[in-house]
């Protein structure tokens, strides 16, 4: 049996695990397209939380030794773990960052030096949503209007689950572009 040659690791955040709707799906849409997928799970302790870059950072490294060897790699984060954009800018790692934190300069000014194989993507009422931080990416960004933290909308469960297949449809065309 041979190698996959798509490996992609899934970072959670701190209450949002890999079995919460965004991550579930964007897992799910990867193996149907042939990736290999390295989910994370984590203890978050309040340390982690003062210093995340590092924890983030020794995670998604250690997910990737733990993966099959692959020619192609991708790092899907959600919240905390979007802490690893700056490992995944220095590495040459491609990701869709949901949520990330762009009021910490750590991850904006990573994002801002992203190319287009980055995919970042925020609710409007999300406080740390903030994408003029990351001025002059050449990522995607994309806003959900009204969504919140969790990418949901006030609109109720009906209208979240709409919003959200329209951002794992965006996600699937992002991730066959680098297949």
């Amino acid at each position: 049996m041979t190698s996959p040659t798509k490996v992609a690791v899934l970072l959670p955040g701190t209450g949002y695990t890999a079995q919460a709707p965004l991550l579930y799906w964007c897992g799910a849409l990867l193996r149907e397209a042939g990736w290999h997928v390295e989910v994370v799970e984590w203890t978050v302790t309040d340390e982690d939380i003062e210093n995340p870059v590092p924890f983030v950072e020794y995670a998604v490294a250690a997910a990737f030794t733990a993966a099959p060897q692959a020619t192609t790699r991708l790092i899907v984060a959600k919240s905390l773990g979007t802490f690893a954009l700056p490992w995944a800018i220095e590495n040459d790692v491609p990701g869709v960052w949901l949520t990330p934190i762009l009021t910490d300069p750590a991850v904006s000014d990573a994002l801002a030096s992203a190319n287009s194989a980055h995919l970042a993507v925020g609710g409007s009422r999300d406080p740390m949503w903030v994408p003029e931080n990351a001025e002059g990416t050449d990522a995607s960004l994309a806003t959900l209007d009204d969504g919140d933290h969790r990418l949901e909308v006030d609109a109720g469960w009906q209208a979240s689950l709409d919003a959200q297949y329209d951002l794992l449809e965006r996600i699937a065309v992002h991730v066959a572009k680098l297949a």
